[in-house]
């Protein structure tokens, strides 16, 4: 039975908007989701092995905390029903659905088959998350083909 959202969950909700909105995870995070497009499984990589950049920074900053809280979820410390709402996590389905079209290759040639998969567990675990997910992936989606448009 999933867990009823408490006055707990909200609290951690608050705390970790308030992680978000550190200085360089802002940066992190706008990097993200307004510069980062990868077309594939290599594009991801270049950035993952690029030990000391600023964008491996980033990347692994943003995955991680998203990594991080979702694990709150799939360890029963925060409600899903919250955790999974859009105003709340949004972000990290975009996140996933950047990545999604080419994840079991990433994982592959990452060596870590558990790479995102507090992300997608958590979102997966329910049918609202697997709707969003899928409206995201289309948002995503047109996103990519207006850039490439445009470019």
């Amino acid at each position: 039975m999933a867990k009823k959202p408490t006055a707990a969950d909200a609290h951690l909700i608050l705390k970790l908007y308030d992680l978000r909105r550190e200085s360089e995870m802002r940066k992190a995070r706008s990097w993200w989701l307004n510069e980062f497009w990868p077309e594939n499984a290599d594009d991801f990589v270049k950035i993952a092995r690029s030990m000391g950049t600023q964008e491996n920074n980033w990347l692994r900053q943003v995955g991680g905390y998203w990594s991080m809280a979702a694990s709150f979820v799939l360890q029963g410390v925060l409600s899903e029903e919250l955790f999974i709402q859009p105003a709340v996590s949004g972000e990290m389905y975009f996140l996933l659905a950047k990545i999604h079209p080419f994840l079991k290759e990433l994982r592959e040639t990452m060596e870590d088959p558990h790479l995102f998969g507090n992300i997608e567990k958590v979102i997966s675990n329910s049918k609202f998350g697997r709707d969003r997910l899928k409206l995201t992936l289309k948002r995503v989606e047109m996103i990519r083909q207006k850039r490439k448009s445009s470019s």
